[in-house]
């Protein structure tokens, strides 16, 4: 019989804070307001889940994370808090981290969610990425385990054009960017989706057997962009483009 094997994971790296634990049978959740309030509230939210379900640090197999791409200031929470619990554990030389990419996370939720989840599929995964961009990957499922049929890049909403092999696009940019994307993504099936903690344990038993754990000092965060904002002529570069973008669609 196989050891059910625990695990710890959250996500800070959009607008929703999402924490979850398990001991390989039972699982304990939490979701909350992200962003600024993920640097105050997910240690507290972390220790009441170790509380109810009755497990210690020490106990885990490893600390799952979202690395990103993301909110910088996110990535950075969930990167410190992931070495500061890992480094604490009272176990010899501390406990593993398990580095998930947030799109990857996004897409396993959006498979979760069908009815058919156990059945291949392949997904474009989208998350805002703010600027007036997304960040954009796809990822086939099959037997049970995922792969990355592109990589992770940074485009406009317009620019959005799937592999020909997606089936479906998930992620929070449907409702953001209604109007930029292309007329085109209609005949694709598409869900909201976020990088649930709950998507990252279904991951971790697979990423951690395939020898994706990490020592303590190696959780670190997945950048895109390396621009955290703006500067005050670019941001009035964005706005004029936009406006454009808007006349052009209003007169087609």
């Amino acid at each position: 019989m196989l050891k059910p094997l625990k695990f710890l994971a959250f996500d800070t790296s959009t607008d929703q804070l999402s924490v979850a634990l398990t001991d390989g049978v039972r699982v304990w959740q939490h979701s909350g307001p992200g962003g600024a309030l993920a640097s105050t509230t997910l240690i507290p939210a972390i220790l009441a889940l170790l509380a109810e379900s009755g497990l210690a640090l020490g106990d885990l197999e490893a600390i799952a994370f979202g690395r990103g791409p993301g909110s910088f200031t996110g990535l950075r929470t969930a990167c410190a808090v992931a070495q500061g619990l890992a480094f604490g554990a009272n176990r010899g030389a501390g406990i593993a981290v398990l580095p998930i990419d947030t799109l990857l996370a996004v897409a396993e939720e959006a498979r979760f969610q069908r009815a058919d989840a156990g059945a291949p599929v392949t997904v474009t995964a989208l998350l805002d990425a703010r600027m007036s961009e997304m960040y954009v990957q796809t990822y086939a499922f099959g037997d049970g385990l995922w792969r990355a049929l592109s990589g992770c890049a940074l485009i406009r909403p317009e620019d959005l054009a799937p592999e020909s092999a997606t089936r479906l696009l998930a992620g929070n940019v449907f409702g953001v960017y209604a109007d930029r994307l292309p007329a085109g993504l209609a005949a694709f099936d598409h869900t909201d989706a976020l990088p649930t903690a709950s998507a990252m344990l279904r991951l971790a038993p697979a990423l951690a057997a395939a020898g994706q754990c990490v020592a303590a000092a190696l959780a670190l965060p997945l950048y895109v962009r390396d621009k955290v904002a703006l500067t005050t002529d670019e941001r009035a570069q964005v706005k004029a483009q936009a406006a454009l973008d808007a006349g052009l669609s209003t007169a087609a």
